[in-house]
């Protein structure tokens, strides 16, 4: 549990819009083409530290041959010292957080995904206990269902981030972690990539909560939850929320007006149940749990909260800022889509417009803006 929430603390400025909403594709985008500084290079500093860290390791338990194994070929990654420096504290609106993990292009998505995988999640509720829709939507949320797992290669991820020093304690108990990984066999150095904080494969899991709750439900002798196959990695997702402790047949939420949780003054209610909390223990936040949860039940036929959220602080409701982001595009100014939230692209796009005009330049939506465009 620290272990995940201290992840959710370093990943909460990540642009959630660019894993957990993107189309659909035959082929999985590469990270490290979009952005050179994720490529591992050479840097004496890292060696050095790699090269006291290979005796520490070996304290540890970890063979030479694992150890040696797994650093030939691995290097430095200044993009995950950037992103990891970079980071600003920000709370996305739940309003926001749903139109990004649960818009109705993923609930589409989420419905097709369980259906090709229907016979091995309703295997995995039997044994775990928690519900296929569940385990689906969390698949959806962390990995837009397999499609964007992440190629970096996690040593060099994780050992840049230990020598790095700001978390050092943390990720190199999670490079020893992942060293043990790759001496019990389950996985290749080669094939143990993920995100730039180290997170892996289909449900992404860190190293550490992968030893504590990985499975090998296929039966082949490794728990491979980074190939194309999902079914381990769903229920490794599965047996981790067991383990949190899912209760069989208690909800996760009901939308309530009288309900205990109202994320967005003047949005839904929500009334919580036990399983709420547990999924919490994935992601320690409550917009997460209520983003798997409602994902969830649209995945298995529910329909849309029936309470609509109010305009934001700009005064604009969710239909008035997806018209301001078609209408920037249209007028030259892409805002790379019209889910409604005004993230960084369609500042930018307001920012550029702003300029155009002779405007102040905020990069803040507004009605004005609105009426002009």
């Amino acid at each position: 549990m620290l272990n995940r929430r201290t992840l959710t603390l370093m990943l909460a400025a990540m642009p959630l819009s660019a894993c957990a909403d993107a189309p659909a594709t035959s082929a999985r985008p590469s990270v490290r083409a979009a952005d050179p500084d994720l490529i591992p290079r050479a840097n004496s500093g890292w060696s050095n530290w790699v090269a006291g860290f290979k005796g520490r390791a070996a304290g540890q338990g970890i063979r030479s041959e694992v150890i040696e194994a797994a650093f030939r070929g691995q290097g430095f990654v200044p993009g995950v010292v950037a992103r990891d420096r970079n980071q600003t504290e920000f709370k996305r609106s739940l309003e926001d957080y749903i139109a990004i993990v649960a818009p109705e292009s993923k609930v589409q998505e989420g419905r097709a995904a369980f259906a090709r995988q229907r016979g091995n999640l309703q295997a995995i509720e039997a044994r775990y206990g928690v519900p296929a829709e569940i385990v689906c939507a969390i698949w959806g949320v962390e990995s837009n269902f397999g499609q964007r797992r992440g190629d970096i290669p996690t040593i060099s991820a994780i050992s840049t981030l230990a020598y790095e020093g700001r978390r050092g304690a943390f990720f190199e108990s999670q490079l020893i972690a992942a060293l043990k990984i790759l001496q019990s066999g389950d996985v290749t150095p080669q094939r143990m990539v993920g995100s730039w904080a180290g997170a892996m494969g289909h449900t992404q899991f860190i190293p550490t909560s992968y030893l504590q709750s990985a499975v090998d439900f296929t039966g082949d002798g490794r728990r491979d939850i980074w190939g194309d196959d999902p079914t381990d990695a769903l229920a490794s997702a599965a047996s981790y929320l067991s383990g949190a402790g899912w209760s069989r047949g208690a909800s996760w939420a009901v939308e309530d007006p009288g309900g205990d949780l109202t994320p967005d003054r003047g949005g839904p209610s929500f009334r919580t149940g036990p399983n709420f909390r547990v999924i919490k223990r994935y992601n320690n936040s409550d917009s997460y749990a209520l983003g798997v949860g409602h994902l969830a039940d649209r995945i298995a036929g529910g329909g849309p909260l029936r309470q609509p959220f109010g305009p934001d602080r700009y005064g604009l409701t969710i239909d008035q800022r997806q018209e301001l982001q078609r209408k920037l595009t249209a007028a030259g100014f892409d805002t790379d889509g019209s889910d409604g939230v005004i993230g960084p692209k369609s500042r930018a796009a307001i920012e550029a417009f702003q300029r155009s005009r002779g405007l102040a330049v905020t990069g803040d939506p507004s009605l004005d803006l609105l009426r002009m465009l």
